[in-house]
């Protein structure tokens, strides 16, 4: 793939930026904990702080341990992240770790600013709640979900080469 620093920093920063937008957005326009149903039963939007990692793991301990660790934890990912897109040439995976990095880089922005991550994605169905999440967690998401289908189903040398020639 030709020019993959740039694709994947481009795939990357527009993850950073819609991540962002996003909760600048919320943070403007909604009051901490306050819900608006789009569409009732299902879906809403609802401004959360989120001090831990997914699923609050964490969310208890000490603020200033806890900011700190998850900063570093983050920098240390993105460091890993950067070392398996020099080594990466085939499109699949270099989108997954741009989508990845992307969204680390829009959750380390609101813990170094805040110290917690703005949440406002919410899915449910009857008295079942998913944990809120945002833009970032869904883009580490799909990552982590193209990585597995690379992994999980990988293509012929024939097709790898083809990729590598892009």
């Amino acid at each position: 793939m030709k020019n993959k620093y740039l694709w994947v920093s481009v795939i990357a920063g527009l993850v950073v930026i819609l991540d962002q937008l996003t909760k600048y957005l919320i943070i403007k326009r909604f009051t901490l904990h306050e819900t608006v149903k789009v569409v009732p039963g299902f879906f809403s939007l609802t401004y959360v702080r989120n001090p831990g990692a997914a699923f609050g793991i964490l969310a208890g301990a000490s603020g200033a341990w806890r900011t700190v660790f998850f900063i570093t934890v983050s920098l240390a990912a993105l460091a890993v992240l950067i070392a398996l897109v020099r080594k990466s040439v085939d499109r699949l995976p270099l989108v997954a770790f741009a989508l990845i990095g992307g969204g680390a880089v829009g959750n380390l922005i609101d813990r170094v600013r805040f110290g917690e991550v703005v949440d406002f994605i919410e899915w449910y169905y009857r008295s079942y709640h998913w944990p809120t999440f945002n833009i970032a967690d869904s883009a580490i998401t799909i990552g982590v979900g193209l990585l597995a289908v690379d992994m999980l189903f990988p293509r012929k040398q024939e097709e790898q080469g083809t990729a590598k020639s892009d």
